[in-house]
Order: C-alpha cells, then sequence, then structure tokens
C-alpha cells in the first residue's frame, strides 16, 4: 500500500459526516443529528469547508498530546480527521511558506470554549514552528501572558465557570524562517460594570479573589487586607468558591507568568495596591447630611476604609472625601460647584471604581505589549487570533449586549463577504466558471446601529450630548421616530402600527431583528452607559496621588491641562475599534473557528439539541455550507484523489505511470460518472453533488473488502506453507537427535549391566566387540561406497582393481590395528594401576557425574520467575534425586525473597510493616479486613499541607499528622452520623467540623485505653477513654469510617512505640460510656434497607443496635 493510502483520511472510518459540504439531505435536522452523532462518540471537531466547528465536551480529551501535534505536523488539511490542530498547522503553513498573513477568527458564546481553542492554536504553533534560547523566550512570553489576562478580564459566570469578560485580538509577529519575534495584543470593551455589581451566581474578575486565597499574610498585610471574603461589598459570596477552581494556586501561577512576561517587582506591587484600593473602595458608604440650603450632602460615615485607601494609593483624604460630596461643573470661565446627595455619591464611586479596574487593565495589555513587541525591525509576517464575545440573546439584553451583537453582525459580514471571495479566488485560480450565489447581506442590520446620520449608535451620541433633560425614554422616543420604517427595527410606540398590539414588546423596549435572531433590548441604562461619565474632581484627586501608577491612568487629571470638551462616548469608542478590527481583518487570510455549547449544566456527555440549534442558527452555520455548496460541494488535488481511488479502475490499478490528472480522467471516465457532476481544474477536481462522492466511497469500500480478501487469503497460504516447512525440518533434526540419544542411553546402560555381571575381563571383552563392530560398519560403508563409485565410473578391468581395492584395504586395517595398539598401550601403562581395580566404579561415578551436569543445566533453563508468589517448580528427572530437588526448591525461594526484600525502600517497607501488624490483629478475626488487603496506607487523604480549606486546622495541630480523614461520629440519641475530620499524631487525636475546620476535641492519647470493634464488615468502632481523665468528662467516642482497619493499626502502633499497650476488643457486643451512661452496641447480620452500609439505630436509652449486610 502507498503511503499516501496508508495515513488516516477525512472520509476513512468516518463516524456520520466530517465535513457537513458533504451532508445529505441538508436540513437543520440532519446537520443537529450529524453533530450530536460526532459528540456522542467524542468527535467534537466538524468542518464545514474550511471552517472549524468545535464542541465544548466539558471534560479533558487525549487528543491534544504531543503525538497529536506531530501527527498533524506539516499534512494536507483534509488528509486526517476534523481537529483545531488543522487549521492551525494550514494557518501557520501558508504564513511561513506562501507569504501570507493569517487571521484566526474565533466566535460563540460564553462557555463555548473560545479561550481554550485560542490556547490550543497558540500553544499548536508554538510547538511546531522553531526552537532556540531566544525564539524558546519569545515563545514562553505569549504563552505566559494568558493567565495574567484571564486573571484579570475573566469571571465565573452562570454559563461559563472561566469566562471572558472582554475581547482579545493578538497579532503573532514572525521572521522570514517562521520563528516568532514578538506580538501585540488589543483589547475591546471590557465588561467593568461587573467591577461594583455582579448578577446572582456569577462572581467578580478572578483576580481579587485569587488575591484573598493566595497571597501571603505578609502582602495582605501590607496591602490591608483580610482573607474573609465576606467583608467586601464588591464581592459575591453566593458563588465565591468554585468546583475545580483553586484560586490559591492560579495567584501563584499569576505571580509567575507576571515574572517571566516581564513584569519588576514594585510593578507587581502596584498592581496588587490598585486591586486592594478597589476593594476598600467598595466599603464605603455615605449618608446624607442636611445643609442650610435644605439639600442633602453625601458624607462618609465610617472613614477607615477611605483612610485605608488613601494610604494605599498615597491620595490625601480630605481632598478624595471633598470629590464624593462636591462636584465642580466648568464652562469656558466660569465653575460651579454642587453638592452631591448620597445616590450622586455612590454613583461617583462605583463610576470611580469601574474606572480605577478598566484603565489598570488597559495598563496591564500595554505593559504586556512593551514586552512581548518584536524587538527587531526587519519585515515580519503576522497571525492574528481573534477571542471576542459570541452573539448575546438574554431575557434582560442591555447595552452590552447592543454593543456585543453590533460586533457580530460585522464579523458575520466580514465573514460572508471572506467566504465567497475565498471561493472566487479558488475557483479563478483553478480555471473553473464562477456563478453568481444568493445569500442574505446583514449590511442593512450594520447599517442600522452605525449610519453616521440615522445609526442607532449616532443617535445615541446625540442624545447624549445635547442640552436639557436626558433620558433614556427621550432616546427611545427619537429611535421611533427615525427607525419606524425600517423593516429590521421593532418597536410598540413606533409609527408601524403592526406592533402597537405586540405584547410581548414591552413599552421601554426595542427589538431588532439580526442575522442570528430577534434581541429584545431594554432601553434602561443605554444612556448612562454610553456617557461613562468620571466627575472631572475625582480624576483631578486621582492624578494628584502619590503611586507610581496614578497619573499614567489619569491623565485627564493633569490641571494644567483641563480639556472642557467632554470624552468620546463608549459607543463611539467601540465603533472605532471594531472600524480598525474590521480593516486589519480584511487584510490577512481568515480562518474560523466556531465554537458551540452543547449544554447549559457544563456537564459531559450531554447534548441540548435545542440549544445547539439556537446556536447554530445565530452563527450561520447553515448559510455558510449552503454558500459552499453554491458550486462545487468537494474539491481535491489530483495526486491524493488518484491515489485514494485507483483501485477502482484497472488501469490505474496499482499503479499510474502518467500525470495524476490523466489518471483522474481515465478512472472517471471508467467509473461512468455524468460530466455535469465534476469539472477539472488546474490542480484539483471539483465534484458538485456530495452523492458522487458517497458513490466513489461506497466503491472504494467494496474493493477494499475484496482487496482484503485476496491479500487475506495469500497471506494464510503463505504462513501455513512457512509452518508446514518448519515442522518438516524441525522433525529431522529432532529425530536424528532423539535416536542419537537413545543409542547412548542404550549404550551406558549396556555398559553399566555388563559391569555388574561380569566384572573387568567383560568389560574389556565387550568393549572389543563393539570397537569391532564399529570398524564393520566402517568397513561396509567403504565398501558400498566404492561399490557405488565403481557403478558410475567407466568400465575398467576388474582383476586391476580389485588387486587395488585389497592393497588399499590392508593397508588401512594395517593402520587400524598399528594405532589401537599403541592407544592400548599408553591407557595401560598411564593407568593400570587404577583401571584394574577401580574402573566399574569410576564408569558409574563418571555416568552419575554427568547425569548431575545434566540435570543442574536443564535446571538453570527451566527456574520460575522471580516473584515469591510463584509456586511453580520443574518436575523431577530422576528418582534418585528426590532430597536435592526439594531443598534446591527451599534454597531457591529463599534467595529470591531475600532478592525482593532488598528491593524495599524505607518507606514501603514501612506500609508493609503496618500491613503486617493489621494482619496480625485482624486476621480471621474481622470480616472488614480481606476487603484492606490490598488498599495502601496512604495517611493523609485530606492533603492538609495543600489544602485551603484546612490550613487553619494545619496551623493549629503542632505536631506531625500521621493520619487525617473524614469520620462520622456517632450520636447516641439518634444514632446517625455527623461527618467530622480526624487526626491522629503521636500525641494527639484531634476532632474538628470538616466544613470550617473549627477544632470539636483533642484526646492525649495517653487518655486512650481501648479500641472496641465488631467482627463484621461495618466500619464502626468505639475509643474508650481513661475514666477520671479530663479528655472522658464526654464520654467514650463512637464512630464509623471505611478506613477502620488503618485507623486502629497505626493506632497500636504509635502507642505501642511509646511503650503503651492499647487493648483492642474485638465482639459484636461491647459497652460504650456517653457521659454518665453505659450504652449497649450490638451489632446484627442482616441487610439494612436503604442500601449496601451499615446502619445504627437507638433502641432505647441503653442500647444501639448496628444493622450489618449479610456478605
Amino acid at each position: 500500500m502507498s503511503k499516501m493510502e496508508a495515513k488516516t483520511s477525512l472520509l476513512d472510518n468516518m463516524i456520520g459526516v466530517g465535513d457537513m459540504v458533504l451532508l445529505e439531505p441538508l436540513t437543520e435536522e440532519s446537520f443537529i443529528n450529524n453533530l450530536k452523532n460526532r459528540f456522542d462518540h467524542s468527535e467534537i471537531y466538524t468542518y464545514i469547508g474550511s471552517v472549524v466547528i468545535s464542541l465544548n465536551p466539558y471534560r479533558p480529551l487525549p487528543i491534544y498530546t504531543a503525538d497529536k501535534v506531530e501527527e498533524y505536523r506539516n499534512r494536507n488539511f483534509y488528509e486526517l480527521s476534523p481537529h483545531i490542530y488543522a487549521l492551525a498547522d494550514e494557518a501557520y503553513r501558508s504564513l511561513r511558506d506562501q507569504d501570507k498573513d493569517q487571521c484566526i477568527l474565533i466566535t460563540g458564546e460564553s462557555g463555548a470554549g473560545k479561550t481554550e481553542a485560542s490556547k490550543l492554536v497558540m500553544s499548536y504553533v508554538a510547538a511546531v514552528c522553531g526552537k532556540g534560547q531566544e525564539v524558546n523566550k519569545v515563545k514562553e512570553q505569549l504563552l505566559q501572558s494568558n493567565p495574567v489576562l484571564e486573571a484579570f478580564g475573566n469571571a465565573k459566570t452562570v454559563r461559563n465557570d472561566n469566562s471572558s469578560r472582554f475581547g482579545k485580538y493578538m497579532d503573532i509577529e514572525f521572521d522570514f524562517k517562521g520563528d516568532p519575534l514578538g506580538g501585540v495584543i488589543s483589547n475591546y470593551l471590557l465588561e467593568k460594570s461587573r467591577v461594583v455589581k455582579q448578577p446572582r451566581g456569577e462572581r467578580n474578575f478572578h483576580i481579587f479573589y485569587q488575591l484573598l486565597s493566595g497571597a501571603s499574610e505578609d502582602t495582605l498585610k501590607k496591602l490591608k487586607l483580610d482573607r474573609d471574603l465576606s467583608k467586601y461589598n464588591y464581592l459575591s459570596l453566593d458563588s465565591a468558591a468554585v468546583n475545580g477552581l483553586d484560586d490559591a494556586a492560579n495567584f501563584r501561577t499569576v505571580r509567575n507568568a507576571m515574572q517571566i512576561v516581564g513584569f519588576m517587582e514594585d510593578e507587581v506591587q502596584s498592581v496588587l495596591e490598585l486591586v486592594a484600593a478597589i476593594l476598600k473602595l467598595g466599603n464605603i458608604e455615605f449618608k446624607p447630611e442636611s445643609r442650610v440650603n435644605g439639600f442633602d450632602e453625601s458624607r462618609v460615615k465610617d472613614k477607615n476604609d477611605l483612610k485605608e485607601m488613601c494610604e494605599l494609593l498615597g491620595i490625601e483624604q480630605s481632598a478624595l472625601e471633598r470629590a464624593f460630596s462636591f462636584r465642580t461643573v466648568e464652562a469656558r470661565l466660569d465653575k460651579v460647584s454642587t453638592t452631591l446627595n448620597v445616590a450622586q455619591a455612590y454613583y461617583a464611586r462605583d463610576a470611580l471604581a469601574k474606572n480605577l479596574y478598566s484603565r489598570l487593565f488597559s495598563w496591564l495589555v500595554t505593559r504586556i505589549n512593551e514586552s512581548i513587541k518584536a524587538q527587531t525591525k526587519v519585515r515580519k509576517k503576522v497571525m492574528g487570533v481573534l477571542d471576542i464575545y459570541g452573539f448575546e440573546i438574554f431575557e434582560d439584553n442591555s447595552f452590552e449586549q447592543f454593543i456585543i451583537n453590533y460586533c457580530n453582525e460585522k464579523l458575520q459580514q466580514i465573514f460572508i463577504e471572506l467566504t465567497l471571495r475565498e471561493e472566487q479566488e479558488e475557483y479563478v485560480r483553478e480555471g473553473i466558471e464562477w456563478t453568481n450565489i444568493e445569500y442574505f447581506n446583514n449590511a442593512i442590520i450594520c447599517d442600522l446601529i452605525e449610519n453616521n446620520q440615522n445609526g442607532i449608535l449616532a443617535m445615541l451620541d446625540e442624545e447624549c450630548l445635547r442640552p436639557g433633560t436626558v433620558t433614556d425614554e427621550t432616546f427611545l422616543d427619537k429611535l421611533n421616530t427615525i427607525c419606524a420604517d425600517h423593516q429590521h427595527f421593532e418597536s410598540r410606540l413606533s409609527k408601524n402600527s403592526k406592533f402597537l398590539t405586540d405584547h410581548t414588546l414591552p413599552h421601554n423596549c426595542f427589538r431588532i431583528q439580526h442575522y442570528a435572531g430577534k434581541v429584545l433590548y431594554r432601553v434602561e441604562g443605554f444612556v448612562d452607559k454610553n456617557n461613562d461619565l468620571l466627575y472631572r474632581d475625582l480624576s483631578q484627586v486621582m492624578f494628584k496621588a502619590n503611586h507610581s501608577l496614578m497619573k499614567l491612568l489619569f491623565p485627564e487629571g493633569n490641571p494644567n491641562k483641563v480639556n472642557l470638551k467632554r470624552p468620546p462616548t463608549a459607543g463611539f469608542q467601540f465603533r472605532a475599534s471594531v472600524g480598525t478590527l474590521m480593516k486589519n481583518l480584511l487584510t490577512k487570510n481568515p480562518n474560523y473557528i466556531r465554537c458551540i455549547k452543547p449544554n447549559d449544566k457544563k456537564a459531559a456527555h450531554i447534548f441540548t439539541e435545542s440549544l445547539v440549534c439556537h446556536q447554530v442558527r445565530y452563527l450561520g452555520l447553515m448559510e455558510n455550507v449552503r454558500v459552499r455548496r453554491a458550486g462545487y460541494a468537494f474539491r481535491q488535488a489530483y495526486e491524493p484523489c488518484l491515489e485514494r481511488y485507483k483501485m477502482l479502475c484497472k488501469q490505474t490499478w496499482p499503479h499510474w505511470k502518467g500525470p495524476a490528472r490523466e489518471g483522474v480522467e481515465v478512472l472517471l471516465t471508467d467509473l461512468q460518472i455524468p460530466n455535469e457532476e465534476f469539472s477539472y481544474g488546474r490542480s484539483k477536481i471539483f465534484i458538485r453533488n456530495p452523492r458522487t462522492l458517497f458513490t466513489l466511497e461506497n466503491k472504494r469500500a467494496q474493493c477494499l473488502e475484496d482487496l482484503a480478501t485476496l491479500i487475506q487469503k495469500i497471506y494464510r497460504g503463505w504462513k501455513r506453507r512457512t509452518e508446514f516447512l518448519l515442522m518438516k525440518r524441525s522433525q529431522v533434526v529432532v529425530a536424528a537427535w532423539y535416536r542419537r540419544y537413545a543409542v547412548r542411553c542404550s549404550l551406558i546402560l549396556f555398559l553399566l549391566m555388563s559391569l555388574e555381571d561380569t566384572g573387568f575381563l567383560c568389560a574389556r571383552k565387550i568393549l572389543r566387540e563393539l570397537k569391532y563392530q564399529k570398524r564393520c560398519q566402517e568397513a561396509v560403508t567403504t565398501i558400498a561406497a566404492y561399490w557405488h563409485g565403481t557403478q558410475v565410473r567407466p568400465p575398467v578391468p576388474l582383476s586391476r582393481e580389485l588387486r587395488r581395492l585389497k592393497e588399499e584395504a590392508r593397508r588401512r586395517h594395517a593402520v587400524a590395528v598399528i594405532w589401537a595398539y599403541w592407544l592400548g598401550l599408553k591407557v595401560r601403562r598411564e593407568y593400570r594401576k587404577f583401571f584394574r581395580a577401580n574402573a566399574g566404579k569410576k564408569i558409574y561415578e563418571f555416568t552419575i557425574q554427568r547425569i548431575m551436569q545434566k540435570y543442574f543445566l536443564e535446571l538453570k533453563k527451566t527456574l520460575p520467575s522471580m516473584s515469591p508468589i510463584d509456586k511453580s517448580w520443574p518436575a523431577r528427572p530422576y528418582l534418585f534425586l528426590e532430597g536435592a530437588h526439594t531443598e534446591l526448591r527451599r534454597i531457591f525461594h529463599l534467595w529470591r525473597c531475600k532478592k525482593y526484600r532488598e528491593q524495599f525502600t524505607e518507606q514501603k517497607k514501612a506500609i508493609f510493616e503496618e500491613k503486617l501488624e493489621a494482619s496480625e490483629i485482624f486476621k480471621d478475626k474481622k470480616t472488614l479486613y480481606p476487603s484492606s488487603v490490598g488498599q495502601p496506607f496512604k495517611g493523609d487523604y485530606l492533603e492538609m499541607k495543600t489544602n485551603p480549606r484546612y490550613q487553619k486546622l494545619n496551623n493549629l495541630v503542632e505536631e506531625k499528622v500521621i493520619l487525617a480523614d473524614i469520620v462520622n461520629k456517632i450520636n447516641r440519641a439518634n444514632g446517625k452520623g455527623a461527618p467530622r475530620v480526624f487526626l491522629l499524631t503521636k500525641i494527639n487525636l484531634v476532632l474538628a467540623d470538616h466544613k470550617t475546620g473549627q477544632m470539636k476535641a483533642s484526646v492525649p492519647l495517653s487518655d486512650l485505653t481501648g479500641v472496641s470493634v465488631s467482627s463484621q464488615s461495618d466500619g464502626f468502632f468505639a475509643l474508650r477513654l481513661k475514666e477520671g481523665s479530663a479528655s472522658a468528662a464526654k464520654g467514650d467516642f463512637l464512630l464509623s469510617s471505611e478506613r477502620l482497619i488503618e485507623i486502629i493499626t497505626k493506632l497500636h502502633r504509635i502507642k505501642t512505640s511509646s511503650g503503651e499497650q492499647i487493648n483492642i476488643d474485638i465482639s459484636d457486643e461491647f459497652l460504650v460510656q456517653f457521659k454518665q451512661d453505659k450504652v449497649c452496641v450490638k451489632f446484627l447480620q442482616g441487610g439494612p434497607k436503604n442500601g449496601n452500609s451499615a446502619t445504627c439505630k437507638r433502641k432505647n436509652n441503653r442500647l444501639l443496635e448496628v444493622s450489618v449486610p449479610s456478605p
């Protein structure tokens, strides 16, 4: 099979359809079913042409390993099954080899996996590009910028535990070799309102929780902070802890990432001071104070938090306090000071907090850009990665959703334009006739929003800037007047009468029909959020602060550069940013990743069809498929096409020696495919209908089955013939060796018997007879050889040949006789005195020695394994070796046990010693014991040193914790268990609350006299305390644990090592002292009704019954 054929293809072993362009029939239902089918088989990636659809699996998958990176490296996009690595590799190779700037657009709603997708793209590019000290440093800085931005820009939402609350576009710059030189990051629309208020079930930005959980006590003291989250008004408490999110560990990761990116230590400290100041700012509260003129003036209630905030930022406390009570309005040469009421003071406080955080975030992005920017001025190639909000449709949509959906409209517009342009360029490049494609153009919606005169954003800016009373209602009135006739704008109060009776449209809302569907926007807050005002008094106070960052963050507060113009509105700034982004994207070759969230539960293996269908609609995926299929549904280069289907035609199989295009033409002609179903491009074959492709695939699959059958037939025949020939040769060898062995054995046996019967003289006689027989056999062989020679050679005179043979025979005989007599003489002279007396004994000893030698050699080859539990041993070959055979087996077992013990570490020895002690205590005494044999004694099951939940408890325990686990403390009143943290040290036994970590009881081990357990499979045990001791004031402890065997074993070892004894009572009925009363605990055999575990019930004041399941 060829190299190309051996590779996995998009069409090989396909689950569902790997490319939606090939889906037949194309309906929304079949589209969703295909996604679900692939998702159920852990295939989370699907193509639409060159677009990648990515479903969030909500679980780790083994498809992002280093081997996978190598598998997709330098491979054709359609050559392997769909994967995000295929798109990243295609973009990187186009940038490196074809000198085309690339951009990767990642879209989808919150929780769909956009951030993870951007990380995967960046990690793949980092893995496949060049190596070297400087290159590795740049790659590390680019990758480590992600944890910093995630900490300050991501938050836990109801849809996603790590939701990006800002849009990010990163340009990664490469040199001509494809090695990274640096990068530039742009951020869009940080959700700064989250700083002061979070919806129910959501958190503030991660950095606040990371700082309070992970910073050292010394750092918190410097920042004047406390770890208790409940002390800060800006932090929501209902979702403070997130499963799978370790804030303390993440804080250390962020600190390390900032160091790698290039932040100085004083810069990191300045950033943390600003974060701490924002927390303090949220705790400032105001109270009203009446003035003489009858107006209320706001005053700070408790000035402690205000004082600490001012100390952190180096602000004059009185100046900031005044800025919260008064506002100065400047108009040309006039200045007017007005008082702020409590509501306005809270607005000013929150506006300052939001501006502090958003400007800090922008400064972080700028600072990261300074570190990661390219240091050389050579011409660079650029790959952009865009990770931005997806289309959002909530129950309550406001200004933020309006801005986000406007951005997605622009992205959809550019997506359709670039997709059509890419299709058209490929058709022109391949010489295929271009046909005009009908599609929905959302330019009319973009114009409704961004038109400079009558657009919604323009009217919002105009309303914000005009004098007089400006409210959200006046803004809605203006929309109703100007946009009433627009076909994509709906409002209850507009001139269009068809919406007057639409009760789904409230009076204070308007609705826009986006490309993804209709969205209802509540107009409340539009004007304030667009204004985004920060009072000038606050800006000036911040500028005067004695802090390294404040003058950079609030340049407008400089009194020497007072600008009376209003700052640009939020909508204006965002529209300008989106315009710049669109111009940037249009200069690059686009690559798309469409992320989809399969369910709202953030759970694996759940696919909610209605939710996915909603996302498919607003991502415009069906529209994309239709655009892609409007011309030709499938296209492939001639070479791989011929390699894949060449077995379908006898002329192209197995090898086609001509050009690939001619081979494809011959192939399609032979298969009789209609000409209207395909077109020949310059380098590719274009197939119009997916049915044609699937027909080819079905024929190929059938042909491969036939070829596989033929290959199997030939291989099986070859294998059986090879086995037969090998067995035949083996039989000949075995037979020859056996005959030799049989003759030798019979000869030795015959000699031994002869020696025993006749003695030495008979042995000499037998030896002569054997030698004579051997000479006779040699003579017969020689005569036969000469006879055969005479039959072959030409005839010669018989008498002369006979004389020659006789002469040769006499000479041979003479030589043999002389040599035999010489050898005999030599042996007799040398061994005469031994041979005569001990010949039989020597031969016997020699035979026994040879037998023993053979026995030991065979035993060496068949020794069992080195495992001490291996009971196998070779069979005994001779009866007289019975004793030696048994002794050798015993010695070998002792030796391999010694070798096995020598491999143990000290830690492993201690574990086995504990297991041995547990066996001595419980074996054949407690039914629970066998199930504990295979479970290692870990000891610290709660990870006390690293688990932040038990840090305070760990600090209270001074000695080393030998065992830490959760046990149930049995209540005498009802027999029910309450979970407790059980800690065992060499001195004390501690019980604590498993939620708060608060210590409930601490018992010195010297006060512990005994332990009582049952003989059954339950985990109940009673700790009996010394009477009269302080620990015994409340009586004994009745506990239950799955690790009873380990707990009691460790207790026994500790007591034994200290020279004390502990009584372990194993009985199905024992007494437990509860305060002044003794209660009998009785264990009964018989399964409980509510499950497979033992249950405890109170029968009366003196009896607790424990029902234990039958084994």
